[in-house]
């Protein structure tokens, strides 16, 4: 392990500065008209302001290449600021929310989505995938961790048979909330909602059924493993969640983006009270209920079905409680 080595503090200063250095230049490059990075399709104000923001956010994330700033965080977040993982975690977050952000307020991303080809099975493993891969690198999968440990650093442990009950409840309340904010942004922002409903129908629309299963299961899978596995014990369930929702740059924004959010602090305080495993379950649950959906008969059988899996939930965690606190009484 770096930390303590001699070595550590150098190797994490170049690090940061190295990648934010990076970052930082390719909004140099197209501001200065060395070379065209940034579509000339935007507007000028727009292609200023993207360069711009791009600019800070390479300034700002190469301010983790410094201690007593990541002492700071410390103070916020439960890192280890003398940890070179760490920091790098930290540059590369900003980043890639900051990226998110700017892109997101100066482009018209709605457009370019529609201007991109409907997604495929091989799409969505090849986005995915690298979720995965960095997760488990990222805790040291046979470096500092052997695949047990690996496994129980990230939360993907055998669940009790309550876990899984409420993940499944938690499906049913994600949902719900997604309808809600759905049908508030139809009414608030209708024209931003017909948009993301006809982008979201472009780029999902032709998935068949395997396609569903795909978008289920490897976003359940990859995203939480790095997200709610990897990040969330060091970044904290907030952070965690706003980085989450910055990579759904499909919603624009919008009240779907809050859903995406809200759905990630869900995900969130699964993991923090259960495990990643839960976690997992029931974003795989959500994606494939969103996939398919619900009418009718089956609408009103799920409700049932959902109080059924509350209660199953809540008793449970309530026998949980309860052995654990005779266990500990002498």
């Amino acid at each position: 392990m770096a930390v303590g080595r001699p070595w550590a503090g150098l190797a994490t200063a170049v690090l940061c500065g190295s990648t934010a250095g990076a970052f930082c230049l390719y909004g140099v490059i197209d501001i200065t008209g060395l070379a065209p990075l940034v579509s000339r399709d935007l507007t000028l104000e727009a292609r200023l302001g993207f360069d711009a923001g791009i600019i800070v956010i390479g300034i700002a994330s190469a301010g983790f290449a410094f201690r007593p700033i990541r002492r700071t965080v410390a103070a916020f977040l439960p890192i280890d600021p003398d940890h070179p993982v760490h920091a790098y975690a930290l540059t590369l977050a900003l980043i890639g929310f900051g990226f998110s952000a700017v892109q997101t307020l100066f482009t018209d991303v709605l457009a370019s989505m529609q201007g991109q080809p409907s997604v495929t099975v091989p799409d969505i493993v090849s986005n995915e995938i690298p979720l995965l891969v960095f997760g488990v690198a990222g805790v040291g999968l046979f470096i500092r961790r052997d695949a047990g440990q690996t496994a129980a650093r990230l939360g993907l442990v055998r669940p009790a048979w309550w876990h899984i009950a409420l993940a499944f409840a938690g499906v049913g309340v994600l949902v719900a909330v997604a309808i809600a904010l759905s049908w508030l942004g139809q009414d608030l922002t209708p024209g931003v909602a017909q948009r993301v409903d006809v982008t979201t129908q472009h780029l999902y629309g032709r998935l068949g059924g395997p396609g569903i299963i795909a978008l289920a299961l490897l976003p359940g899978i990859c995203e939480e493993v790095l997200f709610r596995g990897a990040l969330q014990p060091r970044l904290g369930l907030a952070v965690t969640a706003l980085l989450f929702t910055s990579i759904h740059t499909q919603y624009a924004l919008s009240f779907q983006t809050l859903a995406v959010f809200v759905s990630a602090i869900g995900l969130g305080l699964i993991r923090k009270y259960t495990n990643t495993t839960a976690s997992a379950t029931c974003h795989a649950g959500y994606n494939l209920l969103a996939g398919i959906g619900l009418g009718g008969l089956l609408l009103y059988g799920a409700m049932l079905v959902e109080l059924g899996l509350i209660a199953a939930a809540a008793y449970g965690l309530w026998t949980s409680r309860r052995r654990t606190a005779a266990a500990g009484t002498p």
